[in-house]
């Protein structure tokens, strides 16, 4: 539960708005009951008494009234009126008594009600108009004119994050670089009495969906200590020096609250590197809040417990005066978990919901390799709606299995209309991929296999599952997938003798792997040992430049396609021989449509044993 550190404030044109409205309440209702001189009404024959008997002072004559001044009994002058009627005597009748003729007879209005309506009611309309102007003004430049220099970092009051360590699964090694800060925390004086001192800051890497702010509020949560949280987008202002007084301010707010853990999500937003380039754009109010940051980081004493925890996923583009020991004197590494990462994290984002007591996370954590804590999150959650669109109380392995499918390929495309030519094609394709798999010793097993076209764009897959997790790949390996890469042209080819666009996907991805092999692994007879290509950013993207000459270059597009044709020509070979087998394997699939790893296995190991017969 987020508390913020002073209960939220209404607008001042709020209050300014009440006080309009009961002020004019006031005067429509209660000023002219108090303060103004009442009017009595008599009817016509008693107006016309009090002309006879000479009490009439003043008469005024309006279109639905008469208002006219008389004395009563005790000789005190009063307020009458009366209706109009035909009397066309009256004239002579007050002349004769006396009365006076006047255009009107105003009533006696409250000075406080004057005062009200001449000075403050207009003072209280141009304040009311000149705050909606300056609020209009402020959506247009971003930000409250009221509010610059504030950090408006938002504020977790000790364990009210909500989140503990037991809330995060998959990175142990990140929670055990954490732990020492939280004991820190917890335990100062062990540290001061033998002289050690807080790690200013950490700094938490790692693609996105790794849970690095879901560790940054764990600490809080362990900590019991105010949590202050903060995008590093929120400190860039459109006008210069805003974002320097904003860091000044946030670390005044964590100095006042210390012990305290401060974290700046994204925090390359404003820690990039420097590079001369100020006054340019926006780069030297970017440069001024870095500089302020570093100025605040080395200000503030690290034995008070005030704890600064960033998180980005591109460390290479940040400033290298931000990383330097005295600053973040921590990198904690926030990987993609493991498998065994992976089946913790299914079973925390599971325990809040119906699961059937047969459910297999082991299988979905196998299948979901180099899936994020976010994505295996997004996966528990497909299922459990799925389970309610098929009418389920509890989340079964299928739904959990389709969920998966749903995350890679995207959703089946039920009204799909595919002729039954292209479908045997697909067909084929798909076997061809699945049995160039089964036919080499390197290869994964297969899992499942479909023809059912999905929204990604898929028209059939073949999913392969490991029997366990792989950190490290042989050539051989490699090799063996390249051929299940092109294991689904080759089917076409065998076939049909003809080829078709449905193989983009696998060309690209075989394309990619050959480069790869020979450009980073060093697995390439001509080149050997040798890197021809960088990574630009490993967390956001697999984008590689080349860092050889154009010779070179044109070396390596040979030494791919090479490979590639080689895989081809050992994927042709495995299908000829196999032929009658794949003719079987796409019959069974066409009519199923999709097929499990053990039906496909079933058959395969059917067919081989006829064979030794």
């Amino acid at each position: 539960m987020k508390v913020d550190d002073k209960s939220p404030k209404k607008p001042l044109i709020f209050y300014y708005l009440i006080a309009m409205v009961v002020l004019m309440l006031l005067n429509a209702l209660v000023f002219p009951a108090m303060m103004s001189t009442p009017v009595a009404e008599v009817g016509y024959n008693d107006f016309l008494t009090m002309i006879e008997n000479r009490q009439v002072k003043e008469v005024a004559m309006e279109d639905s009234q008469i208002l006219f001044t008389a004395t009563d009994e005790n000789g005190q002058t009063a307020i009458y009126k009366t209706g109009v009627w035909p009397d066309e005597g009256l004239t002579e009748r007050l002349y004769e008594s006396g009365a006076e003729f006047a255009s009107a007879i105003p009533t006696q209005d409250s000075p406080l009600l004057s005062f009200l309506t001449t000075w403050v009611f207009p003072i209280l309309l141009f304040v009311a108009i000149g705050q909606i102007m300056g609020r209009m003004l402020t959506k247009r430049i971003g930000g409250n004119a009221m509010q610059f220099g504030k950090s408006n970092a938002k504020i977790y009051v000790e364990s009210q994050t909500g989140k503990t360590f037991a809330d995060v699964a998959g990175q142990e090694e990140a929670k055990d670089a954490l732990r020492e800060i939280v004991d820190f925390l917890h335990n100062p004086e062990k540290y001061k009495n033998i002289g050690a001192s807080l790690p200013k800051g950490a700094l938490l890497v790692g693609p996105p969906g790794t849970g690095k702010t879901l560790l940054a509020k764990a600490v809080a949560g362990e900590a019991k200590v105010p949590f202050f949280s903060i995008s590093g987008s929120e400190f860039v202002e459109m006008f210069v020096g805003m974002g320097a007084a904003k860091v000044r301010d946030l670390f005044k707010q964590a100095a006042e609250k210390a012990p305290c853990i401060v974290f700046i999500d994204e925090i390359d937003t404003i820690g990039k590197k420097r590079d001369g380039a100020a006054g340019i754009g926006g780069n030297d109010e970017r440069e001024q809040t870095l500089n302020q940051l570093l100025t605040e980081m080395d200000g503030f004493d690290g034995t008070r417990g005030v704890v600064i925890l960033a998180a980005t996923n591109r460390p290479e583009s940040l400033d290298k005066a931000l990383l330097r020991p005295g600053r973040f004197d921590r990198r904690i590494p926030v990987e993609l978990p493991d498998l065994n990462g992976r089946i913790a994290i299914l079973r925390v984002h599971a325990k809040d919901v119906k699961m059937e007591p047969n459910v297999d996370f082991d299988t979905i954590g196998r299948a979901t390799s180099g899936a994020s804590g976010a994505e295996l999150a997004n996966i528990i959650n497909e299922a459990a709606l799925r389970a309610v669109r098929m009418g389920r109380s509890a989340v079964s392995q299928t739904d959990l299995e389709e969920s998966v499918e749903v995350v890679i390929a995207g959703y089946q495309r039920k009204g799909a209309v595919i002729s039954e030519k292209e479908k045997k094609i697909i067909a084929y394709h798909e076997i061809g991929h699945a049995l160039v798999t089964a036919r080499q010793k390197d290869a994964a097993p297969v899992h499942k296999i479909t023809i059912i076209p999905r929204t990604s764009g898929a028209l059939g897959y073949t999913m392969q599952i490991e029997e366990g997790e792989r950190v490290l790949m042989s050539r051989e390996e490699m090799l063996s997938q390249l051929a299940t890469l092109t294991g689904g042209r080759a089917a076409e080819e065998v076939v049909f003798g003809s080829i078709t666009s449905g193989a983009s996907n696998d060309i690209e991805k075989a394309t990619q792997m050959a480069r790869t092999m020979i450009t980073r692994y060093g697995m390439s007879d001509q080149f050997g040992m040798v890197a021809l290509e960088t990574v630009s950013n490993p967390y956001l993207s697999s984008d590689s430049s080349l860092t050889c000459s154009p010779e070179t270059s044109a070396r390596v597009d040979a030494e791919v396609q090479g490979m590639i044709a080689a895989a081809h020509d050992k994927a042709v070979a495995i299908l000829k021989e196999n032929r009658e087998l794949m003719d079987r394997l796409a019959a069974y699939l066409l009519e199923k449509e999709t097929i499990t790893g053990a039906e496909f296995m079933d058959i395969l190991e059917k067919y081989d044993a006829e064979k030794q017969q």
